[in-house]
C-alpha cells in the first residue's frame, strides 16, 4: 500500500480534553470545527461525547448539522459564525446555536427563529467576529429580553502570557457584561492557561485538547507513518528531484515516500525536517513534490519499508515551526489521502 498512515489517539484527545477540563473554573465545552482540527469530526466527537463533553463549537452551520448526525440530540451545538442568509433551516432541523455577530444577524434570528436558542458574540479588541461595544450598547436591553444562552469573546493574544492585549481585553469583557445574569465564555486553550479569572462560567478548549500549543505536558495525538516506495543509490554530483535543488556531496542512498503537499506537508518544511527510522532522523532533500519527497537514509543499515514524520521525537509543534507556521495550520492541512487509523482503550 502506497498510502500514508496517520494514527489518531483518541484516548489522549478524551485525557486532554479532561485536563483541561479540570483546569476550568467550571464548565467545559469542546472544539471541534475544521473535521476537529484536521482529524475527523466524527470520530473526535463521539471520544469527547463518551468522555463527558456537552457542549460543542463549530465555526458553521454546514459543520454543526454534519456533527448532530453524529451525536444525536443531546449535546449544544453552537456555531461561531451567527446565523446567516441561508442557516435558517440548518438551525430549525438541527437543532444549532448560533452564536450572534451583529444588528443584522440579531433581526435575522429574532423574526424568523425566535424560538430557538442563540448566543452572543462581543468583539473585545480582536476585530474579528461580533458585535462593537457602541453596537451591543445599542441592543443589550432587547438581547437580554430574549433570553441568550450564552455571551462570549476570543482572545487575541492568550498565547503570549504577558501581553497587554489579554488584560484589556478581560476588563473589555468584564465591562460589557457587568450586571448582566447570562453563561459567559472567554477563554479558549490559551485562556484556560492564563488562568481562573479568565475562565468565567465555559471555557472553550479546542487547540489544547489536539496535543499542540501553548497547551504544555499533553499527551501526543498524532502519529504519522508514510511508505517508502522505492530506494537508489546515487553517486556524488547526483541531484534530486525538481530544480536540481538538491546535490549529492558523496555517495548517497535515496528513498522516494508516498506523500506530499497534496497531504499537507509544506514545500518550505522540507530544510529543517527529519523522517524518522526508530531512533535515527534521515533528512529530506530536494524539493518536495505534491506526492513523493526524496529523503537521505545513507546513515541506516537496514532498507526500511516506512518512515515516521510525526513521532515523540517530531511532533506537529515542531515540523510546524520548521515550516515558519503554527499546530493549527498543519493539522487543518491534513490532506483527505491519509489512511486513518483510530486508536483508542477502552475506559
Amino acid at each position: 500500500m502506497a498510502t500514508a498512515t496517520a494514527t489518531i489517539d483518541l484516548n489522549a484527545i478524551r485525557q486532554n480534553w479532561q485536563k483541561l477540563r479540570s483546569m476550568s473554573s467550571n464548565d467545559a465545552a469542546a472544539v471541534v470545527k475544521a473535521n476537529a482540527y484536521g482529524l475527523g469530526l466524527k470520530q473526535v466527537a463521539n471520544a469527547l461525547y463518551a468522555e463527558g463533553a456537552r457542549i460543542f463549537f463549530v465555526a458553521t452551520a454546514e459543520e454543526g448539522a454534519e456533527l448532530r448526525s453524529s451525536l444525536g440530540k443531546i449535546p449544544e451545538i453552537y456555531f461561531f459564525s451567527g446565523h446567516m442568509v441561508g442557516d435558517t433551516e440548518l438551525i430549525r432541523n438541527y437543532n444549532l446555536i448560533p452564536l450572534i455577530n451583529s444588528v443584522d444577524q440579531l433581526s435575522r434570528h429574532s423574526e424568523l427563529l425566535k424560538e430557538k436558542k442563540f448566543g452572543v458574540q462581543l468583539d473585545t479588541g480582536m476585530n474579528r467576529l461580533g458585535m462593537e461595544p457602541k453596537e451591543w450598547e445599542n441592543v443589550k436591553e432587547l438581547v437580554l429580553s430574549l433570553n441568550p444562552a450564552l455571551i462570549m469573546s476570543h482572545l487575541a493574544c492568550a498565547d503570549e502570557p504577558g501581553h497587554k492585549m489579554n488584560a484589556n481585553q478581560l476588563n473589555t469583557f468584564r465591562t460589557l457584561t457587568d450586571n448582566v445574569n447570562i453563561k459567559k465564555s472567554l477563554a479558549a486553550t490559551g485562556g484556560i492557561l492564563l488562568g481562573p479569572e479568565y475562565h468565567f462560567d465555559l471555557t472553550r478548549p479546542g487547540i489544547g485538547i489536539y496535543g499542540c500549543s501553548p497547551m504544555r505536558n499533553c499527551l501526543p495525538v498524532l502519529k504519522i507513518d508514510i511508505p517508502v516506495i522505492q530506494i537508489r543509490e546515487i553517486k556524488s554530483g547526483e541531484t534530486v528531484g525538481y530544480g536540481n535543488t538538491w546535490t549529492a556531496a558523496s555517495k548517497k542512498r535515496i528513498a522516494t515516500i508516498s506523500a506530499g503537499y497534496a497531504d499537507g506537508i509544506f514545500r518550505v518544511t522540507g530544510q529543517k525536517t527529519r523522517l524518522y527510522f526508530e531512533e535515527t532522523g534521515c533528512p529530506i532533500v530536494g524539493r518536495i513534490s505534491m506526492d513523493l519527497i526524496g529523503v537521505d537514509i545513507t546513515g541506516l543499515n537496514v532498507e526500511p519499508n516506512k518512515l515516521e514524520l510525526i513521532n515523540s521525537k517530531q511532533t506537529v509543534d515542531k515540523i510546524a515551526e520548521g515550516a515558519g507556521t503554527i499546530g493549527y495550520e498543519f493539522l487543518t492541512s491534513l490532506g483527505h489521502r491519509y489512511n486513518r487509523n483510530y486508536t483508542s482503550v477502552a475506559k
